[in-house]
């Protein structure tokens, strides 16, 4: 990993940034705004890859933790509410809407009646009581947290679902409309119980076939799926490829028809060209630095204090965040096509708050680590993942840091290595980022609430964990907009979280492939695509 000299740094960086702002500017007309969909139409057959930028984690929706995996399950696996392209709740595998009963302790719905599982088995409510079960009480579940309002989940009738909650948790539909609401079949449950990742199964346009780890996933189109008739491509590949570059080299020669999570140096680069198009939504997620400062002994523990300059000293925290300069940082690693980012809540959303970034401060940053009475420089080992755009940022971090006194040395981690270190505990900061929900409660509860399941730092505050509690007891939405404007002011005097960036989702696609839909959650729906009819 070739490091900027931190002698060097700022004019490094300062010179680099003045390159970068000669460059040409997006096209308005594919970058500027959102566009979501491409409805030309198309014909039955043929086969799709996609390029994704990392490899999925386990393909069990109880498990996973991945923004990839949730990706392929788009195909293979419904979920009982989804969201739509203005981010609006609709019923999935549900048949309507929850009615919410008993001062909002009751969810009770009722799931399709036409719904068959890819291995033949049929959809009902005791199908989604197995799997809701399942999400609650597995060890090692990502969903236990997001879910733990539900005390008892019925089957009050053959399809019909009643949800006990032991308090009302206004945002359970929207994590209902996330990976906490994908239903896998309960006779695949049983044959293959915690090894379901090997054979999913579940309600989706398309069936899972086969993975190569590392490679690829292949799924076939389910000729038991109740909306077959509106499926048209054969199969789908979902290909791993970390590189952008070599992505985007693979959309260009035909090998891939669509990439997944393309960055703004590949999309510039394409920028034009008559056999691509480009699909893109800004992120209801976020990308962040996470300090490790409770992880002492793996995610599912409580939090035990980290034994680093970082977790002893939250001064020690703040200062590295001040080290950071956020719009240097956007013009620098992503060309100025994303935005800078100092909270968990997505602009724009009804209960977001106006939020200004502080600016870098150097000069505080020295004082409060004398003040901390730290030897400089503090040393830090920063995993980042192996692809182009993250070895950018962390070498741009690293600079920025070592002005201030900190010795940051990156470690670039392929992508599940990473993740099962960061899962055990076995990390002292790591970039990432998550996909994000409308509702801002999924974006902040379960990743830095102390019982959250994805909390990787650990991070524990009462004060975060009270306002999270009220967050979600709250339904009048100008109470909420500010809860969680003094959540997102609780959250970053911690230090744990640093928020960097927020991206714009850009898929880029070949010209003869249609039918793809971008919904506001940054996901790829191809359950409607095909070749353009005409195309080769």
């Amino acid at each position: 990993m070739r490091r900027i000299p931190a002698a060097l740094s700022v004019a490094a960086l300062l010179a680099i940034t003045t390159a970068c702002s000669s460059l040409t500017p997006p096209g308005k007309e594919t970058t500027a705004q959102a566009r979501l969909t491409d409805l030309r139409p198309v014909r039955d057959g043929g086969t799709v890859t996609i390029g994704l930028k990392s490899d999925p984690d386990m393909l069990d929706p109880s498990l996973t933790t991945t923004l990839v995996a949730r990706t392929v399950f788009t195909s293979m696996c419904e979920q009982l509410y989804d969201v739509d392209q203005d981010n609006k709740f609709v019923p999935q595998l549900a048949a309507s809407m929850p009615k919410i009963t008993d001062g909002g302790r009751t969810f009770t719905f009722t799931v399709r009646k036409d719904a068959t599982f890819s291995d033949g088995a049929r959809l009902d409510a005791r199908a989604v009581k197995t799997s809701l079960d399942r999400h609650l009480h597995l060890r090692g579940s990502g969903r236990a947290s997001e879910i733990d309002s539900v005390e008892k989940v019925t089957a009050i009738g053959p399809y019909t679902v009643r949800l006990s909650l032991s308090h009302p948790d206004v945002p359970l539909l929207g994590r209902l409309a996330n990976t906490a609401g994908l239903i896998m079949s309960p006779k695949a449950l049983k044959t293959y119980g915690r090894k379901f990742a090997t054979h999913p199964s579940c309600v989706g346009p398309f069936r899972y076939v086969r993975r190569v780890v590392g490679d690829r996933i292949e799924l076939a189109k389910d000729p038991l799926y109740y909306d077959a008739d509106k499926v048209h491509l054969d199969h789908v590949v979902y290909k791993t490829i970390t590189d952008g570059n070599i992505r985007m080299a693979n959309i260009r020669s035909g090998d891939v028809q669509i990439g997944d999570q393309m960055g703004p140096v590949e999309v510039r680069s394409s920028m034009g060209e008559k056999d691509l198009q480009l699909l893109n939504t800004p992120s209801l997620g976020y990308m962040s630095l996470t300090l490790n400062v409770g992880n002492s002994h793996g995610i599912d523990k409580k939090p035990s204090p980290v034994d680093s300059p970082f977790g002893r000293d939250v001064r020690v925290r703040e200062a590295f965040d001040l080290s950071l300069d956020r719009e240097l940082i956007n013009k620098l690693v992503f060309q100025g096509m994303y935005e800078p980012a100092c909270g968990p809540v997505p602009p724009g959303t009804p209960l977001s708050t106006p939020l200004t970034c502080p600016e870098r401060d150097v000069a505080k940053a020295e004082r409060l680590l004398r003040a901390a009475g730290v030897k400089t420089p503090v040393p830090l080992e920063l995993m980042i993942n192996t692809t182009p755009d993250d070895s950018r940022l962390g070498q741009v971090v690293q600079a920025m840091a070592a002005d201030a006194g900190f010795e940051v040395k990156l470690r670039p981690t392929e992508f599940a290595t990473g993740l099962t270190r960061t899962l055990a505990g076995d990390f002292e900061a790591r970039t990432g980022g998550w996909g994000g929900q409308p509702d801002p409660a999924g974006n902040i509860d379960s990743l830095v609430g102390t019982a959250g399941s994805n909390n990787q730092g650990k991070l524990s505050d009462p004060t975060i964990d009270r306002l999270i509690v009220e967050g979600r007891s709250t339904s009048d939405i100008a109470e909420r907009r500010e809860i969680y404007r003094r959540l997102t002011v609780a959250i970053n005097k911690q230090h744990g979280v640093i928020y960097l960036y927020r991206n714009i989702n850009y898929v880029s696609a070949s010209q003869n492939v249609s039918g793809l839909k971008l919904s506001g959650d940054g996901l790829i729906r191809v359950k409607e695509a095909g070749y353009t009819k005409g195309s080769r």
